[in-house]
């Protein structure tokens, strides 16, 4: 869910002192159902991990659509049967949201809603289009007005301006003009539509909720509402549920599918099944595989939560070190970048994250987090561990080093502020204060998946974060950096005529 300004300068609107990961959202739809909306709104509960900022549902009740977005957690904005008379209707779709640069505005919240010609249709988007920017320009250029800074407007624009018929010939459409990583979910008057990008970069599952359809981002959004786990959407997939039933149309070319290592380390919540693998085993297995590779003499094993868990686990078994809970993590804090002083933003830090010194008193510390990307927030748990009486601190992420930015719907910093892109190993270790530091290599990544070793030629996943190998065309990123000039005389064209 790209913004205008994502190829500005600096790191994509970041405060410096958080180095948290965050994926941009998550996408939540229910055809034939008459409280549509109110599982929609427990189907979002589930996606909250993937969105903290905003949410929204739009619903369709035969004759209308309803539609509301809101600031905040979905449990603030949707709760209680009033769902159901607020926003009645058999159908619905939901989004959970994360912004990036350009702030957290209501305009950017989603589902996104338009009027067009065939009737309503509202979409929600996961993931982020690389060649946003030059598609923006170009509609611009043709007389379009745009009414936000979200990528997933163009998809409305595509979608109102092509020439086809039929909705799902114009959804189809659309798609074969936009690029990059997206799961999306469409709600028409007599539709609700499905779609993974070609590579399936971004996670999209069909389930089963007493014989009406679901889609969501991830598998656990159906255990929350009772539903069963269908199938994953295909790469490629464009899934058509209407009265009728299910359809499965495949409008690109074959490819090799390259699914987000990401999704794995750190954002698919671990009872989840993505792609057929369970987020939880795979975390586990990381863990092994790190111990093996990175092994060191310690007394106690202990995970940064939550996302640390897993890979500690397995490290503790792979190395025969006691597993501890040596942090106690608050799930009552609130985020604490955006608190106003720097001394504020420290005293929520240690609020969120509070050492048990019984734990880690004098005790040799292997601390096992799921990646470090600038390393502020890594310096400070080690200090605080330190702090808490630990007679060593030795630090393992749980995935290789991250080196390269990202385009596909993570809110990565640009390559000058990720930390192992611009240091030595030593360097890290010595900024970071800790005794040893230790990453899981790529290869051993790829055996936690179980993949097999890594194809240069044609890797099984979307890893570019530490391999700098993208998988798809970044138009915007070339024009941003002068390296492609060819869309910009085309826009130069579509202006003066």
């Amino acid at each position: 869910m790209t913004l205008v300004d994502n190829f500005s300068s600096g790191p994509y609107g970041r405060d410096d002192e958080d180095d948290t990961l965050r994926l941009e959202c998550g996408v939540f739809g229910l055809w034939g159902h008459p409280q549509a909306s109110a599982i929609t709104a427990l189907g979002l509960h589930g996606l909250q991990h993937r969105g903290q900022e905003a949410c929204g549902i739009a619903a369709f009740d035969g004759q209308r659509f309803h539609t509301e977005r809101h600031m905040g957690h979905v449990g603030e904005a949707f709760s209680g049967a009033e769902v159901v008379n607020r926003m009645p209707g058999f159908a619905a779709i939901g989004h959970t949201r994360y912004s990036t640069a350009g702030g957290s505005f209501i305009r950017n919240v989603q589902p996104m809603f338009a009027d067009l010609e065939a009737g309503g249709i509202a979409i929600g988007h996961n993931g982020n289009l690389t060649n946003f920017l030059y598609l923006r320009r170009r509609l611009v250029a043709e007389g379009a007005i745009f009414q936000s800074t979200s990528d997933s407007e163009v998809i409305l624009h595509l979608i109102a301006r092509s020439r086809k018929a039929k909705v799902v010939d114009r959804f189809v459409d659309a798609l074969s003009q936009i690029e990059g990583g997206y799961a999306l979910v469409a709600l028409t008057n007599t539709k609700l539509i499905g779609a993974r990008d070609p590579l399936g970069i971004r996670p999209l599952v069909l389930g089963d909720l007493d014989g009406k359809p679901v889609l969501a981002s991830e598998s656990c959004a159906l255990e929350g509402i009772g539903a069963r786990f269908v199938r994953d959407v295909e790469h490629g997939e464009v899934v058509v549920i209407s009265d009728t039933g299910i359809e499965s149309i495949r409008p690109f070319p074959a490819a090799r599918a390259r699914p987000c290592l990401f999704e794995y380390v750190y954002f698919a919540r671990p009872d989840s099944v993505v792609n057929g693998r369970s987020v939880y085993d795979v975390r586990k297995r990381m863990g092994e595989r790190l111990a093996e590779e990175t092994g060191v003499d310690a007394d106690v094993v202990v995970p940064v939560p939550d996302s640390g868990v897993p890979a500690a686990l397995g490290y503790a078994r792979a190395s025969g070190i006691p597993y501890e809970l040596g942090i106690i993590r608050s799930h009552y804090m609130g985020r604490t970048f955006i608190q106003p002083t720097q001394g504020v933003r420290e005293m929520g830090v240690r609020m969120k994250h509070s050492p048990n010194r019984t734990v880690l008193e004098g005790k040799r510390v292997i601390l096992i987090d799921d990646s470090v990307v600038r390393g502020t927030t890594s310096l400070k748990i080690v200090r605080m561990v330190r702090e808490a009486g630990a007679k060593e601190v030795h630090l393992r992420s749980a995935s290789p080093p991250i080196k390269w930015p990202d385009f596909y719907g993570i809110d990565m910093p640009d390559r000058e502020h990720l930390l192992a892109a611009n240091k030595s190993l030593e360097d890290m270790r010595s900024m970071l204060e800790c005794d040893t530091l230790g990453f899981l290599s790529v290869d051993g990544l790829y055996s936690a998946m179980q993949a097999g070793p890594r194809d240069p030629s044609c890797p099984q996943f979307t890893d570019h974060y530490f391999t700098g190998d993208y998988p798809t065309r970044l138009l915007d990123r070339e024009i941003a950096e002068g390296r492609s000039d060819q869309p910009e005389r085309q826009l130069s064209l579509l202006v003066s005529a």
